[in-house]
């Protein structure tokens, strides 16, 4: 009864392991209760072997694709599992018509080839009987016909590559395994066992690292000194800056004497004054957003700057930096209390302040009502504290303190009294003042004093900046 089965053209589904073999049937075994397939196709690609045994364990469902009774030759048969039919996946219920076993008679026989399926990763082999392959002979016959002309092109596109082993598993752990890792880091960490004979042979103090990180230099400088400036009187209060250096502070008079030391030798008021300018104006377009803020792009969002200055040299200092601020299109807003008499360098910056057609008030009533960006404070001065009485400081410390925007005072006169104006920032000249506690986080701003000058006060100076002209202090 089994021999009425041989030369079938069969397809077995073993599961998502082992996938779907299709070949003719060379041999069932009752026994062993195993069948065999001869020119077998696995997943759509022939098998390197020409062989296959199944068990029937492993058969998860059998369809037979075209049954061939004894009657009929062989070389039919051979014909009929040539090639694999081109017919979809999606039509496999169209072709697998015939599910259970029967016999037919008929002259003719219908050459249905396997399906094709889509290739799979490669999985467990089944008991594969064969140690060589055989190549199994071309039949032209297609579809019961004669040989067609697109029979060459097939051959030619898919009829090459089949035969590589695909059922073998890349070895991902052994190709692994050729990676030597700690031999590759020990060379990039420069502690390979060449380095190390180099430096066993060596002495202890000539010994040197064979690589270096990105913030270390290749030649050994001498050692860093973080005490560069040293003052005659200590008023107990010292910062220090981003790199570590201690810059400590002075006293007012202290800080008179440098200025006057420095305008003998030609770094007169008006000089000084334009330099202050600019470098406080640079630290408040920074403080606005710089490039992100002013732009082309957002000339619909200029930002608005108050100024509230007093009729002496630091409201002077405000008002160069509220012309500096004018001219990068900053919409600036100038305070300043109207006095018979003011001093000549206010005088001349408010009229070149004019010429930038900002807008310049006497009354705290005519500041903006709503929050503005930023506040700069001059309204101190170092040599009148009595102006903190007089009712337009007050009234103009009660608008800041009131407005939620952020304040940045330039040089402040500093004292025990606490600050009329609570700021944000505080901007100190050449070497800040003691500030007292942290009210506010300090800058220094380079005015240009050179090295001699420091040192005819007694000042050893080495300056802190480094390549900026404002930088910002620490509490030491």
């Amino acid at each position: 009864m089994a021999t009425d089965w041989l030369g079938s053209v069969v397809s077995i589904n073993c599961g998502l392991t082992l996938g779907v073999y299709q070949g003719q049937v060379s041999s069932v075994d009752h026994a062993s209760q195993t069948i065999s397939l001869r020119q077998p196709y696995h997943n759509g690609v022939r098998c390197p072997v020409p062989e296959v045994t199944f068990s029937a364990m492993d058969i998860k469902e059998l369809k037979f694709l075209d049954i061939q009774n004894t009657v009929d030759k062989p070389s039919s048969v051979q014909g009929a599992a040539s090639e694999p039919s081109s017919v979809p996946s999606g039509r496999q219920g169209q072709s697998n018509k015939i599910t259970h076993p029967h016999v037919t008679s008929s002259s003719s026989h219908s050459s249905t080839a396997p399906i094709t399926i889509l290739r799979r990763a490669p999985t467990a082999p089944a008991n594969i009987r064969g140690a060589t392959q055989a190549t199994p002979k071309k039949n032209s016959v297609r579809n019961g016909g004669a040989a067609g002309p697109m029979r060459p092109k097939d051959d030619e596109c898919f009829g090459d590559g089949t035969e590589e082993d695909l059922d073998t598993d890349f070895d991902f752990e052994g190709n692994l395994a050729l990676f030597d890792k700690a031999a590759v880091f020990s060379q990039i960490d420069g502690t390979n066992s060449h380095s190390n004979r180099a430096q066993h042979h060596s002495t202890p103090g000539e010994q040197k690292p064979v690589s270096y990180r990105h913030d270390e230099n290749i030649l050994e400088g001498k050692p860093v000194i973080y005490r560069q400036i040293a003052v005659p009187q200590h008023v107990g209060k010292e910062y220090c800056t981003d790199s570590g250096l201690v810059v400590p502070s002075v006293s007012y008079e202290l800080h008179k004497r440098i200025l006057a030391a420095a305008e003998r030798w030609g770094l007169s008021l008006e000089r000084r004054l334009e330099t202050i300018g600019v470098c406080s104006s640079q630290m408040a377009l920074t403080l606005l957003g710089g490039p992100n803020r002013l732009n082309p792009k957002n000339v619909h969002q200029r930002p608005t700057v108050v100024l509230l200055c007093g009729p002496h040299i630091q409201g002077a200092q405000g008002i160069s930096c509220g012309r500096h601020l004018a001219n990068h299109e900053v919409e600036v807003i100038l305070f300043l209390p109207n006095f018979l008499k003011m001093q000549e360098s206010v005088t001349s910056e408010v009229n070149l302040y004019s010429r930038t057609s900002s807008k310049q008030v006497a009354n705290v009533k005519d500041l903006p009502t709503g929050p503005v960006d930023l506040v700069i404070n001059c309204l101190d001065c170092h040599e009148n504290r009595l102006l903190r009485e007089q009712s337009w400081y007050k009234l103009a410390a009660d608008w800041a303190n009131q407005n939620r925007a952020p304040v940045l005072s330039i040089d402040p006169s500093v004292s025990e009294q606490h600050q009329m104006v609570e700021a944000k920032w505080t901007l100190f000249l050449g070497l800040p003042l003691p500030l007292p506690k942290a009210e506010s986080r300090v800058y220094l701003c380079d005015i240009g004093i050179p090295k001699l000058v420091f040192q005819e006060v007694g000042i050893r100076y080495h300056s802190p900046f480094g390549c900026k002209f404002v930088i910002p202090l620490h509490s030491a």
